[in-house]
């Protein structure tokens, strides 16, 4: 017999149809489940590293805008050793007030060798705890080692995960809880031993090492003054044309942030950096990777401005994708 007869006969393109794929299939419950946040810490900061190496690709994203509703953005990355990821993240306002999260979102992971989709998993979970988890790292990274005091400032989705998440990275004595609704604060600050609601913020400011904006205020919800010598700051809350955060800090600080595209405009930037100069900033790629450094001294101010990259939501991704491939009973569908 001849090599040649042991080859299947090929078949033409016309010939060959997708057929039934069994995609994974993961709930909001799923993926709240199967991603542990200390295992996230870590991994965005080898994903940091890999971007600050070039090995991450993460192309602009396009953004579509409905009128007087919202806006959609896809964001897709990738790197060797995972699948292509694609989120989609729809923020509109107005779903609070029918009791839906103000930011929708999914996320498609698909085999870099076919392309073939391979899980569809929610994304809603995924896009509040990877933006709170980056903050969370820049504190770990960058506040002082003696930080003890905390102040979060902000009681919604993006406060739930910073509580959640500031203790795995420091012994905080306290973690002081503001929310612009006092009651909002107080029932944030029950679910976590350390904390406690305050109503006074510039006095809870003033306090603390650290300082965590998680608003979604379009005015800056702290003064500069308030801000000690020492203190680490980070910001995630997303609101042009202002903004959470007083631009006189930035003066004050040395910035800090996931990449180059947060002088970008908004959606995609931040609208507290607009104008300013790129290189005036240290990217946390560089920061982990040692090419740049991070704090100077026990009295400098050291801020984190954040939007939320691709590489987060990937990284996020794969951990809830390989975890379930590990447990063997998630649900499939075909498409």
């Amino acid at each position: 017999m001849t090599f040649a007869a042991t080859i299947a006969p090929r078949r033409s393109p016309a010939e060959i149809g997708k057929g039934a794929l069994p995609v994974l299939h993961l709930s909001e419950a799923d993926v709240v489940r199967l991603l542990d946040p200390a295992q996230l810490l870590d991994g965005l900061a080898d994903g940091f590293r890999a971007m600050a190496r070039g090995e991450v690709q993460a192309p602009d994203r396009p953004e579509i805008t409905v009128p007087g509703k919202g806006f959609s953005l896809a964001m897709p990355a990738w790197t060797a050793g995972m699948n292509l990821t694609v989120k989609i993240v729809n923020v509109f306002e107005a779903n609070l007030d029918i009791d839906l999260p103000n930011h929708l979102a999914v996320i498609m992971l698909f085999d870099p060798q076919t392309g073939a989709p391979v899980c569809i998993m929610d994304g809603t979970h995924i896009t509040a705890i990877r933006t709170a988890a980056s903050a969370v790292l820049s504190v770990r990274a960058l506040a002082r080692p003696d930080a003890r005091i905390a102040t979060l400032i902000g009681a919604g989705v993006q406060g739930r995960e910073h509580l959640r998440l500031l203790p795995l990275v420091r012994e905080f004595d306290e973690i002081r809880v503001a929310s612009l609704h006092y009651e909002d604060a107080e029932k944030l600050a029950a679910s976590c031993p350390r904390a406690r609601p305050v109503r006074d913020v510039e006095a809870a400011v003033r306090g603390s090492d650290v300082v965590c904006l998680a608003s979604h205020a379009y005015e800056p919800v702290i003064a500069s003054e308030w801000v000690r010598p020492g203190t680490h700051v980070s910001s995630v809350g997303y609101a042009p044309p202002r903004g959470e955060l007083p631009v006189e800090l930035l003066s004050r600080a040395q910035l800090f942030v996931e990449s180059d595209e947060a002088f970008r405009p908004p959606p995609v930037g931040c609208a507290e950096l607009s104008g300013r100069d790129p290189a005036s900033a240290t990217t946390l790629g560089d920061l982990f990777c040692g090419a740049r450094p991070g704090r100077a001294g026990a009295e400098q101010i050291t801020l984190y401005k954040a939007m939320g990259i691709a590489m987060e939501d990937m990284v996020a991704a794969d951990i809830v994708y390989r975890r379930a491939l590990a447990e063997g009973n998630a649900q499939h569908i075909t498409l």
